[in-house]
């Protein structure tokens, strides 16, 4: 049976369909069948993150500091108001969206952004209640500290678990004493309640002068997690420098090596840090890439609507512009697929929609929703 979520979105894809940017559809070659990628929305400036809302109408960000809702036809909305003041600088701005899980009774929605301040800016997370086209009583219940003037790596994808915790992903603002510090929020992840309390079974909880907020640390620039369907545990994909790109399960606790350890180099060549690949102590990624495909936007593919698709993880390419297909067995990587290598677009997020769908949003000041299927041969 269709959820009324579902019905929803598939009432609002058929809306686009009949008329509007959406009538235009292209066909991509892959190993399932023919690939169908058809435009829900345009207009967008450097959109980061997008939620699907239960009567179908979506949430998505744009960098420069602006949310906005999505129609069944694909009109945007106005800004929506009451968003937190960003710093729209490099890489900085409004990054991820998120519901919460009670969404449907409390209405709250998660941002995540980079945050201006004393010293210059961090990642931070704010949420607030979603009342027509505002949110109301805007609360930040985390901030990465310091905050740095440099203007790249903030991260930041939001991922609630099945018990409602709240997983922040960040990067290390390009410094790279801070991943490795306990009591610096460069280059983590972060795991909350929902209220930006923290888990009594965090894993530096109890130590002294660590952050316990903390969930694993040593990472360069994560952009990309989800929640694998069948564990329950969180996934995530992070930028490496030049090579090494990274596929990731991170484990509480856990060092995942940045910059100690590296499977890239530096862009000039050189090494960087110990210059090895692996220490005692710190983790291996489950899969890399090098050339770096700059990995973003992450998503299960659950849905029976492609069934040649049912179990894949689906990986958003920014500097190889396009989306990485990847069959898995348990916690391995057995295939990898690009898909959409003609589209000739930097893919920011790729989500999959309750109509089974996927749904990517492409990084570009002229920015798009795109929606994804499959027609087998």
């Amino acid at each position: 049976m269709k959820t009324p979520f579902a019905l929803a979105l598939m009432l609002a894809v058929g809306a686009c369909a009949a008329s509007g940017p959406d009538a235009d559809v292209r066909s991509f070659p892959s190993e399932h069948g023919s690939v169908q990628v058809s435009t829900v929305a345009t207009g967008l400036e450097h959109p980061w993150g997008l939620a699907f809302l239960p009567d179908g109408r979506m949430l998505v960000t744009e960098r420069p500091g602006r949310l906005r809702l999505v129609a069944a036809d694909g009109t945007l909305s106005a800004p929506l108001s009451g968003v937190p003041e960003v710093w729209a600088r490099g890489q900085g701005g409004l990054l991820d969206v998120a519901l919460d899980p009670g969404f449907a009774g409390n209405g709250l929605v998660y941002l995540s952004y980079a945050e201006p301040g004393e010293g210059g800016a961090g990642t931070a997370v704010a949420r607030g209640k979603l009342v027509g086209e505002a949110l109301e009583g805007v609360k930040v219940i985390l901030r990465q500290s310091p905050k740095l003037e440099a203007g790249q790596h903030f991260g930041s994808r939001l991922v609630f678990d099945r018990d409602g915790l709240l997983y922040v992903t960040t990067g290390d603002r390009g410094n790279w004493d801070h991943p490795q510090a306990l009591d610096k929020g460069q280059g983590k992840i972060f795991r909350i309640q929902a209220d930006g309390g923290i888990p009594a079974d965090n894993p530096f909880v109890d130590r002294e002068g660590a952050d316990p907020a903390i969930w694993s640390y040593g990472h360069r620039n994560v952009q990309g997690a989800a929640l694998h369907p069948g564990t329950g545990k969180l996934w995530q994909t992070e930028h490496g420098a030049r090579g090494g790109d990274e596929l990731n399960i991170p484990e509480p606790g856990k060092n995942y090596g940045w910059p100690v350890i590296t499977l890239g180099v530096n862009y000039s060549g050189a090494p960087i840090g110990s210059g090895k690949k692996e220490m005692p102590g710190m983790e291996q990624p489950i899969h890399q890439w090098t050339p770096s495909i700059a990995p973003s936007g992450l998503a299960f593919y659950t849905h029976e609507r492609f069934p040649a698709w049912q179990g894949n993880l689906f990986v958003g390419a920014l500097a190889f512009q396009r989306v990485v297909r990847l069959e898995l067995e348990g916690d391995k990587v057995v295939a990898e697929e690009p898909l959409l290598v003609d589209l000739g677009e930097r893919i920011r997020d790729v989500r999959q929609g309750p109509d089974g769908y996927l749904y990517l949003l492409t990084d570009d000041a002229k920015g798009r929703i795109l929606r994804v299927g499959l027609q087998a041969d």
